[in-house]
Order: structure tokens, then sequence, then C-alpha cells
């Protein structure tokens, strides 16, 4: 099966492509045993098939190094591994080896690395089995030595023990595979940054060193005259186009401000160029400017393009945010979507959290046709206009923000929940009611404690294990809200 499984946008929109994962795979046993159990290495081998097949079938890409026998071949096998730019490097662990066989895969793999130990059945037969049948379930045996040597190297110690028909097992390989492919998708994204922080929003204040450093990546830094630039040159037809498209994604009220609904056609069309030409992955972006100008205009033009955008995959989202942008862009590829969401009340009589934010939305993940409703005003920003209001789909789904600490590392906070029907307000924003299983005033209390900005993404599903995966190879802290 293929994952991640991405959500589906509404028609005519399409999502950009998720990243896949390029896997090492090395199998390990001590060599001495071959000559002397003539059966052990083929069943080896037909145990790292049923392993490459399964990982190959997820879409990823394998590099095979073989069975490493003995310290010279994992040399060979660490060299091939490193030249194949692999995001993760999965050691077969078949049977008892040395640790002195897979050392150089470890130290010069250049990926982090998983150990999986699955025997070819969930038992032995006792009453068969003579010394060399043994031996195909015996990675046990040598597990816990690897583990020791991945510490002695400074390395962290991840391992996977199960059998090769043990859904759970495959379920956790699955998980870094997966989470391996977000890596090499971090690796490669460009995010911009568009105008000026929200001013005396400090918790959103971001070092781009941090962005770069812990997930990769570039940061574009631009100015709300590159969007202006495009903007200026934006056909009718280009406009017309994306008018079209607005009638299939939204329900429009009746009392909408036209006007503003083509303005801001145009203006999604500009960013579509922006995005284009900078080869953006998401875009964080706000601008108060001087009253009545061009600039102040667009940028009070987004919700359109924003939910349109976020919509293909390339989260785009106001007030400066690129941390929650990058948030939304994570949980997109593992296949959850991913929109803007902050705190907005909480309701003790229905014991739910209400979140959500203004702006734009993720219309693949709505539990309904989004609504475009004109506002006087946008609040705590300048100008008004047409703005997104619709709520996620009900059922699970997953808070994930991207915490800036003191000294600068990032923290990933996660926290599973499930949004709920009921009541919403009708004031042109995206909103649900989300119940933690718990008393709302209790979930605010942690959440606020965990050093989250006011601002993160929700995407549908439950993703904290995946995030928790995602922290650990990127040598992030982790904390999971869950009171």
């Amino acid at each position: 099966m293929t994952f991640p499984a991405p959500v589906v946008p509404p028609t005519p929109l399409t999502r950009v492509p998720t990243h896949h994962a390029r896997i090492g795979l090395v199998t390990g046993g001590l060599g001495n045993y071959w000559p002397q159990f003539p059966g052990l290495l083929p069943t080896i081998e037909a145990s790292a098939a049923r392993i490459r097949d399964h990982i190959a079938g997820s879409g990823a890409f394998v590099e095979d190094a073989g069975v490493v026998s003995d310290p010279v071949a994992g040399a060979a096998a660490a060299e091939r591994l490193r030249r194949a730019d692999c995001d993760l490097i999965v050691v077969f662990v078949a049977t008892y080896m040395t640790s002195a066989q897979v050392l150089p895969v470890f130290k010069y793999g250049g990926a982090p690395i998983l150990l999986v130990s699955l025997q070819p059945s969930s038992s032995m037969d006792h009453a068969t089995f003579g010394t060399g049948d043994w031996l195909g379930y015996a990675g046990f045996a040598g597990l816990p030595e690897i583990g020791v040597a991945l510490e002695r190297l400074g390395m962290p110690v991840r391992s996977v023990s199960g059998h090769l028909d043990d859904p759970r097992a495959w379920e956790k390989i699955d998980r870094w595979v997966r989470t391996a492919g977000v890596v090499r998708a971090l690796r490669r994204a460009r995010h911009g940054m568009m105008g000026h922080l929200y001013p005396g929003m400090f918790d959103i204040a971001t070092n781009i060193t941090a962005i770069t450093g812990t997930l990769g990546g570039h940061v574009e830094v631009l100015e709300f005259d590159d969007l202006k630039l495009r903007y200026d040159k934006v056909t009718d037809a280009e406009t017309e186009k994306v008018l079209d498209v607005v009638e299939q994604v939204f329900d429009i009220d009746p009392s909408a401000d036209r006007a503003n609904v083509r303005f801001q056609a145009r203006v999604s069309a500009a960013l579509d160029h922006l995005v284009d030409d900078y080869a953006l992955d998401t875009l964080a972006y706000f601008y108060f400017g001087e009253e009545d100008t061009l600039l102040q205009r667009l940028g009070a033009g987004f919700a359109i393009g924003a939910t349109l955008l976020s919509s293909c995959g390339i989260p785009t989202v106001t007030e400066y945010e690129v941390r929650a942008a990058t948030a939304m862009y994570v949980l997109d590829q593992y296949g959850a979507g991913g929109t803007l969401t902050e705190g907005q009340a909480l309701n003790f009589d229905d014991g739910v959290c209400e979140v959500g934010h203004n702006d734009a939305a993720d219309t693949a993940i709505t539990a309904r046709k989004p609504l475009l409703r004109s506002l006087d005003v946008y609040h705590g920003k300048s100008g008004g206009g047409v703005s997104v209001e619709v709520d996620i789909a009900h059922g699970p789904v997953t808070q994930y923000s991207i915490g800036e600490l003191h000294d600068g590392r990032l923290k990933f906070i996660a926290s599973e929940g499930t949004v709920v029907d009921g009541p919403l307000l009708r004031i042109g924003n995206t909103t649900s009611r989300v119940d933690f299983g718990c008393d709302p005033g209790d979930w605010a209390d942690a959440w606020s404690r965990s050093g989250s900005t006011h601002h993160w993404a929700m995407g549908v599903g439950h993703r904290a294990a995946d995030i928790e995966a995602l922290a650990d190879l990127l040598g992030a802290e982790y904390l999971r809200v869950q009171p």
C-alpha cells in the first residue's frame, strides 16, 4: 500500500506530490554460520526480500546492499549506501552477528539507523528445529550488542522486533519509512517569509537559522513589492480562470462583495506566479501598510489565494507564522492536510475547545464547502473583504506546533483529539470544536505550558506518533500534550 494516503482537495484543485524516502537496506549475519548450516543464508535472504519488497511497496526507493557477513563487507555496504543518498538505513538483524560487521554502516552510511529484527514466524517449531533452524530466528540474540554499538558511537538506538507476519511490527517500520520521507521533503523545502512580523507577537518571532539548522531547507525573505510586481502583470484571462475555480470550490454568500472577490482572484493569480518563481513550499506573510494603498490592499487580499494554495498542499498563512506553515507542511506530507489554528474559546458546557483562524483554510480537510463571507474589518488587521468560513471534517485530528526554545532549539508539540459536531461562530473564520477527552481548561493550561506559539497546525487523523518519530530523526525535543 502506498503511503501517505493524501487528503484530496475539491475539484478542480490538485495536491502537490508528497516526497518518498530513499531507504538503505543491509542484512547482517555471522559469516561463520553459512558453511556450518547451508540452509541458513537462503532463509535470511528470503526474509530480507520480504522486508525490501514491503518498503518498496510503500513508494520508497530501496538501495539493497545485501548481506553483510564480516567487517569488510560492512565497509563496502557503507560506501554503497552513502552514495545512494539514503534518508534512513534499515539494518536487518537476521541472526546473531558481531557489532563490528555493521559498525562501518553506522559511522559512514550517512543516514539515521533503524534496527529491524523480524523472525520468519511468530514462534519456532521446537519439536523439529535444529541449530540451523533456530539461528534463523536468532536476531534477538544479536540485537542488544548492535544497540550498544550505536550507543557507544553516540547515536540513537531505534529498533523494531517482531515477525514477518506481524502487523504491529510493520506499522512501526512503515512509520519510520514514512517519516524518513518527511525528513527528505524538509531537507529540500523552500519557505517564503513576505512582509513583516505582526508587531508585538514575540512568540511568532523566528530564528531563521533554527529552521534551516534543525529542519533543513531554505528560507526566502520576500517583500510585498515582489507580489505587487506580479499583481501588476496578471491578465484578465488569468483572473477569470481563478474566478472559475472560486465558483467551484466555494459557496459565496449572497451579500459577499463581488468586487472584492474579483480583486482577491487577481491576488491569487499573482500568488501563483510568486510561488512558482521562487519554488516555494510554504509562504508566511503579513503587512499593515498605509491606508488605501495597493500594498495595504494586497496584504488584506489573501483569503482566497491562501486557501487555494493551502488546499493544494502549499501552506500559506498570515501573521508571518513560518513555523505554523512548516507544521502544516509536515502534516500534509503525512497525508493529513493542515490548516492554521489558534484558540478561540472554551466550551465547558459541551466539554470542547473551540479553535480555528481567519484568512485561509485547507479545503481538502473541511466538513463542508467553505463559505466566502464579507467582513467590514479583519479583526486586528488592516482592511476588510471576503473571508473564509468553514469547519474541519469531524473525526480524529492532531494539533501540531513547532515551538522555539530560549536557546534557539525547536520543540515539536502534539496533541490528539476529535472534531465533533455542534454550534459554530459565523464570523468568516475556520472554527472547529475539538474534544481532547478532558476538561477544556485542563487542556488549555497544558497546551499553554508546552511552549507552543498561539498559532499551530491541525490535520486529520491521529499523528502524534509520527511527529514523535520526526522529532527523533531530526534531533528536536518532543512533547505530547494529553492531560
